[in-house]
């Protein structure tokens, strides 16, 4: 009977060992598993440029004590991805190159045992930031080309916040030596043909941005003066009249002078009436004619040549060695 009652307890012994034994070594087999995914990562937020999106890292089993992430653009199905450059954050705020494409994230989970990674769904396609206030002009429109006729300009629109949907150009002639400007009729392209019209003048270019909540304008440099297509040589200056208008009592003309000498001109003007002493006037050029040049002068006539009644003006350029140009009149009737 004692021995009998020895080997039970024996027996009772040893499993009680064994079965201790299996307990720790399954204890120490959990333990030396890696991070295993039970539920895949997921992403909140509105998939607009702009907006923010923010990673949940899933369930994973075995304990991870560490997680990483890395955002993902991928095409419209989600496929074809490429890691977003410093998109390692649980957060990840889209930008413009995101625009039409959709997101994933791929989260890596870390404990002492080793990695796993897992990657979510992707989002809706990325829209188009939406505008919360009309456009304004942060770095201004830029016009390229050689200012000469027979060449082509183009403007660039320059940079600009509140996302504009569309942009609207509009071209103008300057003065060679004030910023006297006005749009060229029809000249509403991103490019412009220079024509033999602009010789002498400078020119730039307007552009209109918007979007959804309104519209901005901005205004390029002007250009240098606007050269001929074939060299001009001239013994003496040449003045052309392009217009002449009253506006009240006050005359304003604008003409074109051209002179080879590369320097600063006297203009000449002369006002005449039937039957009355003409009158002279100067005026001075500030920047020479290259070799041509577009000038505006405005002036109030003496008393004897207000009213209504038949009117002459005549401009001379006289350049500094004392040639002067032939005349170049306009008469009509004020009244």
């Amino acid at each position: 009977m004692m021995r009998k009652s020895w080997t039970a307890r024996s027996l009772v012994l040893t499993l009680v060992v064994l079965a201790a034994l299996l307990a720790g070594g399954g204890a120490q087999a959990m333990r030396n598993a890696a991070p295993a995914n039970t539920a895949p990562p997921t992403i909140s937020g509105t998939p607009t440029v702009g907006q923010t999106l923010t990673a949940s890292e899933g369930t994973w089993s075995n304990t991870p004590t560490s997680f990483a992430y890395q955002w993902l653009r991928c095409n419209g199905g989600g496929n074809s991805c490429a890691d977003v450059a410093n998109g390692t954050q649980k957060t990840y705020t889209l930008v413009g190159a995101d625009a039409g494409r959709t997101m994933r994230v791929r989260v890596t989970a870390t404990n002492a045992d080793g990695s796993n990674s897992a990657q979510s769904a992707q989002t809706a396609a990325v829209a188009a930031a939406t505008a919360s206030a009309a456009p304004k002009n942060t770095a201004p429109p830029t016009v390229s080309g050689t200012p000469k006729v027979g060449q082509q300009l183009s403007a660039d629109p320059g940079s600009w916040s509140g996302n504009p949907t569309s942009f609207a150009y509009q071209w103008q002639r300057c003065d060679a030596d004030v910023a006297a400007c006005s749009n060229v009729v029809g000249a509403t392209a991103k490019t412009y043909g220079i024509q033999a019209g602009d010789l002498g003048y400078r020119l730039r270019v307007t552009v209109t941005a918007r979007n959804a909540k309104g519209s901005a304008t901005a205004t390029s440099a002007i250009t240098t003066v606007i050269a001929p297509a074939v060299t001009i040589t001239n013994h003496r200056p040449a003045v052309t009249i392009l217009v002449v208008q009253f506006v009240g009592s006050t005359v304003y003309a604008r003409f074109r002078i051209c002179d080879d000498s590369l320097k600063n001109l006297s203009i000449i003007e002369t006002d005449s009436r039937p039957g009355k002493l003409s009158y002279t006037r100067r005026f001075a050029t500030l920047v020479p004619p290259r070799p041509c040049g577009v000038y505006s002068r405005h002036w109030l006539p003496v008393a004897r040549f207000r009213g209504p009644g038949r009117y002459t003006l005549t401009l001379r350029a006289a350049d500094k060695s004392g040639l002067i140009s032939l005349p170049a009149r306009r008469t009509f009737s004020h009244g």
